[in-house]
């Protein structure tokens, strides 16, 4: 296969306006890859030689075969596109996909890869990850949300449901970046009506920012954290509004058993009588999601997903995973999610995507679930629905936005390839990866990120290290008990 040429520096040579196009113009045409694309039952496929076509940030046209200027696919009047002056991708050998969405994140959190190990959660987060988060200065949140978006453009993640403190800032970096995102700031109920209050705040003023890249959420924490009253202005609030919730919910069993053991109620049951399952809800992990749960959750009257981040749960022991078989039923979409890289130790979204399915399959002693392709739906269309985007991204088809990610299978651990989707499940890593894009613009080319400077990031962050772990003050943010 014949690389392309790399194009210059995003930051020196932006996008052009749609102005210095004429009409109908294309901004971008990929040849020759292999494209996973769904049917009409929403059933995974690969068009071969397929031609994607570009224009203003969306798909206009995919088609098996060399370029057809007028085709729009079968059920999609044709619409006549100039390929004249377009940029060009030969993508031979190449697989392209919907980019991949990471579901539940804390990204400032790569700043604290690998500082706590082998423990369990309640000295996890008590005795290291809430002191040092107490330490951390806007910088670091800056810092280690560059690291962060740098990971995932090179991982094919091309969307990110964040949930952390100093969001402004994060946001900031996710409009540099390039990536979208729905973003939320997180709070407590032990800082009074001010947490709430500024997580609001942040969610009406980021809203559709960065040229509609950027989405919003309110972030209650946990309903161990945030108390009845606070979930309940919440969900008034999100009603109020039209505003996803963003929180950790049923995040393990022994959650589940301490909840009952003090209130007589689930988290999700807790999450119902603040009438949060009545709004769009983003629930993290959910593996203490319990029988008594599903009826609930059959009822609720709100949009919910569900993000599951398999790699953590067998870090820290947890003997249940989220209940992917039981939500798929009821119609819940379950995203892909990797956590904080704190816990998770990385942002690799295409990992989540091989353990869930292996989780599924061991959990329901089962080896026909998850398949394959099952995987690689959770993995774009159920992530974008989870995530409150399934109208926009999770898919390669014309009118959706050019959220797509290159991915080459020639190197040794993908040959032969039998079956392209176990291929890509089972076989393929995030670093084969080649070219990220999103909303037309292409972020990383070749492996080159064309927005992000990470060697600088990272001598700063090191730079910072000793201020930032030291837990000498005695403080944390928080305490965990659930």
């Amino acid at each position: 296969m014949t690389s392309p040429e790399p194009t210059p520096d995003a930051k020196t040579a932006p996008p052009r306006s749609p102005a210095a196009r004429a009409p109908g113009a294309a901004d971008l045409v990929i040849t020759g890859c292999t494209a996973l694309v769904h049917d009409e039952r929403e059933q995974i496929g690969f068009v071969e030689d397929a031609t994607i076509v570009v224009r203003d940030g969306r798909i206009a046209t995919i088609t098996g075969g060399p370029p057809d200027p007028h085709a729009a696919g079968p059920d999609r009047p044709p619409v006549p596109v100039d390929l004249a002056g377009a940029e060009h991708i030969d993508a031979r050998g190449q697989v392209a996909m919907p980019g991949l969405v990471n579901c539940h994140t804390h990204t400032p959190m790569v700043t604290l890869r690998g500082i706590a190990e082998d423990l369990p959660i309640d000295e996890w987060f008590n005795d290291i990850v809430w002191p040092i988060e107490s330490n951390l200065q806007e910088r670091d949140i800056e810092l280690g949300a560059r690291l962060a978006c740098a990971e995932m453009i090179r991982g094919g993640v091309t969307c990110f449901a964040d949930h952390y403190f100093s969001m402004d800032t994060v946001a900031a970096v996710t409009a540099e970046s390039g990536l979208r995102a729905n973003l939320g700031q997180a709070f407590f109920s032990s800082q009074g009506t001010e947490g709430r209050e500024q997580s609001l705040d942040f969610a009406l003023r980021h809203r559709d920012t960065a040229d509609g890249r950027i989405t919003t959420s309110l972030a209650p924490h946990a309903p161990y954290t945030v108390d009845d009253a606070d979930l309940a202005a919440t969900a008034a609030l999100a009603r109020e509004h039209g505003l996803l919730v963003h929180l950790h919910a049923a995040e393990n069993r022994d959650q589940t058993d301490a909840s009952l053991a003090r209130h007589g109620r689930t988290p999700i049951e807790i999450l119902a009588g603040a009438g949060l399952l009545d709004t769009d809800l983003l629930l993290a992990h959910g593996t203490g999601i319990v029988e008594r749960d599903l009826p609930l959750l059959a009822r609720a009257t709100g949009r919910i997903g569900v993000a599951s981040a398999p790699r953590g749960y067998l870090k820290f022991a947890w003997p249940t995973t989220t209940p992917v078989r039981a939500l798929r039923e009821l119609g819940i979409p379950v995203g892909l999610a990797t956590d904080g890289a704190a816990s998770n130790n990385s942002l690799d979204v295409w990992e989540s995507m091989a353990l869930t399915a292996l989780a599924q399959k061991f959990t329901e002693a089962d080896p026909r679930r998850l398949t394959s392709r099952q995987a690689l739906h959770h993995a774009t269309l159920q992530s974008a629905r989870a995530v409150g985007l399934g109208e926009r991204i999770g898919s390669l088809a014309p009118g959706r936005s050019a959220d797509i990610v290159l991915v080459d299978l020639s190197g040794p651990h993908t040959q032969p390839v039998h079956d392209l989707a176990a291929t890509l499940v089972h076989s393929a890593r995030s670093g084969d990866v080649r070219t990220t894009i999103v909303d037309g613009r292409i972020l990383m080319r070749d492996r080159e990120l064309l927005t992000l400077d990470v060697p600088s990031v990272v001598r700063e962050m090191n730079e910072r290290m000793p201020a930032l772990v030291d837990r000498a003050h005695g403080g944390r943010i928080q305490r965990y008990e659930t």
